[in-house]
């Protein structure tokens, strides 16, 4: 097999969530088996996106998968079902990147919420953040289980307890089927499937459904976009929860209350005034919006994406993240808007 797997990066690959399984020889040619591969592409990234905390590490994740696939294929005799095997190796490579790691986390995580001064502005490595990302394509992932709480608490998860948990409640498998795929027993998946549990427990987070955003909720976030470009407070302090959180990764101070959110937007962020708020594809299943502020040059610069957490009715959460550079690109959001 003479084909450089390297190619496949970036490829949009059809997910083979349905549970079916596909044999593949091991005579198969190396087209047929970029296609094999490519078939289980969405579902991996999204299992390594769980894993790791990170669309940029899952999407490494997965390339080093599909290329230990493709160097160990001889070896693979068809006796197990191809998706099976491919996601042995990406539990392995996940559990490689992150050993000797610190976990990722949000800004809520690591200490309690600040007073809204800039003096309370502290950078941390892009690496101790749980980074968005966008909702798959295919219907048939379960978007709900990459929300930004629920990775961030498969975080304090030692790592195979987290691939237990995520293969056992997220994805469905028999206790029989993870305990082969990770060689260990039946009884050792349930065990560290119950610790898991119990650790989520504490997090007041779970992998359960959530209905799509209706007809209200659509017109809710409407609403905020006009109120948020015209700094509308008496707008938005009726579109916002009393009790709303906002965060600024890669800063890890975080706010607590309504109250505190305006005395920032209205104090030390009063440079977001004026900006333009435009809908991108949503991210880890909330409302996603790109801002740009007003530029000095003219036009408008990008600020951060905007991801909102809606409940009862109102805003319940923010989180601005401002690593522009890389996250606009992946949410497919222009690099400027002009005047």
């Amino acid at each position: 097999m003479t084909a450089s797997p390297t190619r496949w990066r970036g490829t949009n690959g059809v997910s083979a969530c349905d549970g079916l399984v596909q044999e593949t020889s091991p005579t198969v040619a190396a087209g047929e088996l970029e296609q094999s591969l490519e078939q289980h592409r969405t579902e991996l990234t999204a299992y390594c996106y769980r894993m790791l905390g990170s669309p940029f590490e899952a999407e490494d994740a997965v390339q080093e998968t599909f290329i230990r696939a493709w160097k160990g294929f001889e070896r693979f005799e068809g006796r197990a079902a191809l998706r099976s095997w491919l996601y042995r190796i990406a539990t392995n490579v996940c559990i490689d990147m992150l050993s000797g790691r610190e976990r990722r986390a949000r800004p809520m995580d690591l200490g309690t919420a600040g007073e809204p001064i800039e003096a309370n502005l502290h950078m941390l490595p892009e690496v101790t953040w749980i980074q968005p990302m966008p909702d798959p394509v295919d219907a048939a992932v379960e978007r709900d289980t990459i929300r930004l709480a629920f990775v961030a608490a498969l975080q304090h998860l030692p790592p195979r307890q987290r691939a237990v948990l995520i293969l056992c409640e997220v994805l469905r498998w028999q206790a029989t089927e993870v305990a082969e795929l990770l060689d260990t027993s039946v009884a050792s998946v349930n065990s560290a499937l119950q610790r898991a549990r119990a650790t989520l427990e504490k997090s007041d987070v779970s992998a359960a459904d959530r209905a799509p955003l209706d007809e209200a909720s659509q017109e809710l976030l409407a609403r905020y976009v006009v109120a948020f470009q015209d700094y509308d407070i008496e707008a938005l302090t009726s579109l916002i929860q009393e009790d709303a959180k906002q965060s600024m990764p890669p800063f890890d101070l975080w706010l607590r209350g309504r109250d505190d959110i305006f005395t920032w937007w209205f104090g030390p962020g009063i440079g977001c005034k004026g900006s333009r708020v435009i809908p991108t594809v949503s991210a880890n299943g909330s409302p996603a919006f790109g801002q740009y502020k007003p530029s000095p040059d003219g036009g408008y610069e990008p600020w951060a994406l905007q991801v909102l957490e809606l409940s009862g009715g109102r805003i319940a959460e923010f989180t601005f993240f401002l690593e522009t550079d890389t996250l606009f690109p992946l949410f497919g959001l222009p690099a400027r808007l002009e005047a």
